[in-house]
């Protein structure tokens, strides 16, 4: 019996990616029968280089929440793997290999461990690897067999929900999220105005008490947390920045908070 040849659908929603989108795509490009690109109307040159990856590309509008257009990306894809990636994210050599064996094991009916599959991450900050910290292996849910899963669209740090069984893939992808501090700041203020606009929705009132928790409680326990119990120390400086800037997360947003409260 002649071998059926095995297909892959390789999605991804963007904005302003110019930098990363190649790279990313140059890993999957032999794998994917086909990529699908949902771009939030990027002012960048992203969707350009997406195409002349050979990516189908469909713009939108730029969501506050990017799962949205997540969501969105994975409803295109057609064949029964899909593969969900973020475009500063890169497949190793490991994991591709994995990817096509599982692909091929689809496309020959035999019958697999589980419906979806979580890949650890490694997270590139001030130049270093993180390795604790709570930031390896990060497992994210980016492989799964189509209509199996679906992105809940509540919240950016939210994982798959999944119909049936979840297993390990081997490899890892590699994630160029802040290949500079000013990258790292850049994404600090949106995360910190979507937890503010969160809380806003919420109707959650201000007081004495709640801005004391969340300017001196929270950020030391998020802190400490990070740095001792995940030993973020490890890591040395990238370590104990990562561990900072984590907990500085919920003044600042409190601060974003209180100023929607007086606007409106």
């Amino acid at each position: 019996m002649s071998k059926k040849s095995a297909k892959i659908s390789v999605v991804l929603a963007t904005y302003n990616e110019a930098a990363n989108i190649e790279r990313c795509l140059k890993a999957v490009k032999e794998l994917a029968s086909e990529i699908i690109v949902v771009d939030g109307s990027s002012s960048d040159n992203t969707r350009e280089l997406a195409k002349k990856m050979g990516a189908r590309v469909i713009k939108t509008t730029n969501k506050a929440n990017f799962h949205i257009n997540k969501q969105m990306a994975m409803d295109e894809a057609k064949e029964k793997l899909v593969l969900q990636l973020d475009a500063d994210e890169v497949v190793d050599d490991e994991l591709a290999k994995f990817i096509q064996q599982t692909a091929d094991q689809l496309a020959q009916g035999e019958k697999l461990p589980a419906v979806a599959w979580q890949i650890a991450r490694k997270n590139l900050f001030l130049g270093r690897w993180l390795s604790k910290g709570g930031q390896y292996p990060d497992p994210v849910i980016r492989l799964y067999l189509n209509g199996k899963a679906k992105l809940p669209q509540a919240d950016v740090h939210e994982q798959m929900k999944v119909d049936g069984e979840v297993a390990w893939a081997k490899g890892h992808l590699l994630h160029y999220a802040n290949p500079a501090f000013s990258d790292y700041l850049r994404k600090f203020n949106t995360y910190t105005s979507f937890t503010a606009g969160l809380w806003q929705e919420a109707k959650l009132p201000l007081s004495w008490w709640r801005a004391l928790y969340y300017f001196t409680i929270k950020p030391v326990a998020v802190f400490l947390k990070l740095f001792i119990r995940h030993k973020g120390f490890v890591d040395g400086y990238p370590g104990f920045v990562f561990a900072l800037m984590s907990g500085l997360h919920y003044p600042v947003a409190y601060l974003k908070f209180w100023e929607l409260k007086r606007q409106s």
